[in-house]
């Protein structure tokens, strides 16, 4: 199996990094099995993130036709500006839709082998690009409405599993969503070995659309 994080110019390190960490914690928990990379739409390339310049390589192209995971970061930014003078995060979300990596995911969604993964503004570029209509998902508390105004449902949950699709809300929520993966991949043994050696439990309840609904509150 393979783990493609997808950077894109103006991605939030944090989003990128913390499932990647958690998730080659977890390669190395099952042998080497599952296979990390930073890949791009564009292929090999350096890629700028929205904090500072700060830059990552990916080594990789995204492949839709690799089984596993296509992990999405959302981006870094101001929150306020013109949109023709300042690279906001709706900008740089707006512009991840502008890119082949929209197809290349469209087609992960498609395939039976991959889940897609969207890191709290993740879901929310996705969602920008027509892809999460009619699905459930979360993202950063202050973009929830905009999500909700693309035609997802909405969750208020640290995680949302909606089968092909998972999403998390905030910045260290990726820590949750990579644990979340290796959980359901490969059973709990595997992620509490994650856990313990990061010293992290995983934050809140991870939603699915199973169950009663409640009568009250």
């Amino acid at each position: 199996m393979y783990a493609q994080i997808v950077l894109f110019d103006g991605f939030d390190p944090l989003d990128a990094i913390a499932p990647f960490e958690v998730l080659c914690a977890g390669s190395d928990a099952v042998g080497g099995e599952l296979i990390v990379e930073l890949v791009a739409a564009e292929g090999p390339r350096t890629v700028v993130s929205g904090n500072r310049g700060l830059t990552l390589t990916a080594t990789s192209p995204l492949d839709p036709d690799k089984p596993g995971f296509v992990v999405v970061p959302g981006a870094v930014g101001p929150i306020e500006g013109g949109p023709d003078e300042v690279d906001t995060i709706p900008v740089l979300l707006a512009r991840f839709g502008e890119t082949a990596a929209v197809d290349l995911i469209r087609r992960a969604l498609a395939n039976p082998e991959v889940t897609v993964a969207g890191v709290c503004g993740g879901s929310l570029a996705l969602a920008m690009a027509g892809l999460l209509d009619g699905r459930h998902a979360a993202t950063h508390h202050l973009g929830m409405d905009v999500l909700e105004a693309t035609g997802v449902n909405v969750v208020d949950a640290r995680v949302v599993d909606d089968g092909d699709l998972v999403t998390s809300g905030a910045v260290t929520s990726g820590l949750d969503l990579a644990l979340h993966l290796l959980h359901r991949t490969y059973g709990p043994r595997i992620a509490m070995a994650v856990e313990s050696v990061f010293g992290y439990e995983r934050r809140g309840t991870v939603w699915t659309d199973t169950g009663r609904h409640p009568e009250a509150f």
